[in-house]
């Protein structure tokens, strides 16, 4: 993949979070997130690719725009042909309550390379460099806490978790507290949880539990380009959601799947803060019409991290619609 199609993707994602961030704090989890949808898929429209959404806002009859199958972007001759997976608003919740992670996030494949993972649950674990190659999805919690504590030649009572906040996670919750491992709950936004025990200033170092199978696929692109580990496994809710993921070209629906099986090949990650959180900060409303963005840009293949803090100025632009 051309790596001049970063800043293009970098783009679409400042303008999605320029867009819900609008919404911070209102209330409105459907504008906020219709906010980011909206924009996200008009500013593919700009962009030189032969775009298929294998990962987005869910099936054709329950997503106008953005759905599984969409095909976006400009489809000259040179077009690449490209897998996305994409989340305009990664934490709606977070953005309408003003919480803590909220961002919008892409990421982008060879045609392909992405599990075509249906919008079910997955059961995942994440970590960063450090302990790559040694957790394991099938050992118990006390068993990979022990593996982040050597791996991060750090005590126990050190060691920091992160969990989503949900009642089907009671037990895991008890099980990591009797290790002696602190704990961070957090209501939404495992994208950016998971991602986080890349960066040892986050203060978190594994994730456990289940979230969705969308954003675990989002997060291995992730961890493959930061070179942490991931591994996750479809977490069925009915007959229905096990018959879409067959019908997807799941073969083994009880497989635990490893990082680069998620996401092979070459991949690029990119997003956009939306609220504060411990991967990005989010937009900033400055004074005389004017905004701040803050992303970050990922390539697996030069394993090259970057930053991009960007202003926006809408008296030149004169509206969110021409950050492009």
């Amino acid at each position: 993949m051309d790596r001049n199609l970063a800043l293009e993707f970098v783009r679409i994602t400042e303008y999605a979070s320029l867009s819900s961030a609008r919404f911070m704090g209102r209330g409105d989890e459907k504008a906020a997130d219709q906010a980011a949808v909206d924009a996200m898929r008009k500013a593919f429209d700009s962009v030189e690719i032969d775009g298929k959404v294998v990962i987005g806002e869910g099936e054709r009859d329950e997503a106008p725009m953005l759905f599984i199958g969409e095909e976006v972007g400009k489809k000259s001759a040179d077009a690449p042909p490209i897998d996305i997976a994409l989340d305009p608003l990664e934490g709606t919740t977070i953005c309408a309550h003003g919480g803590v992670g909220a961002i919008s996030v892409i990421a982008v494949a060879e045609r392909g390379n992405f599990l075509h993972a249906p919008d079910t649950y997955m059961d995942k674990i994440a970590c960063g460099p450090k302990a790559r190659g040694r957790i394991d999805i099938d050992k118990s919690p006390e068993e990979n806490i022990h593996i982040i504590s050597e791996s991060l030649k750090k005590p126990i009572r050190d060691v920091t978790v992160v969990i989503l906040d949900r009642p089907r996670h009671e037990r895991l919750i008890a099980d990591v507290r009797k290790t002696g491992a602190r704990i961070r709950l957090i209501g939404d936004g495992d994208v950016s949880a998971g991602i986080a025990p890349c960066w040892e200033g986050s203060g978190i170092d594994l994730l456990l539990g289940v979230g969705g199978a969308p954003e675990g696929v989002i997060t291995a692109a992730a961890m493959k380009c930061l070179g942490g580990d991931f591994q996750g496994r479809l977490k069925f809710r009915n007959d229905k959601e096990r018959q879409r993921a067959s019908h997807m070209g799941v073969e083994d629906l009880d497989r635990a799947f490893k990082r680069d099986e998620l996401a092979k090949g070459s991949v690029m990650f990119v997003a956009t803060g939306v609220t504060d959180g411990p991967l990005l900060r989010g937009v900033r409303t400055l004074s005389n019409n004017r905004a701040q963005t803050h992303s970050i840009v990922m390539r697996s293949a030069t394993g090259t991290v970057r930053r991009i803090e960007a202003e926006h100025d809408f008296n030149i632009k004169r509206s969110i619609d021409e950050s492009l």
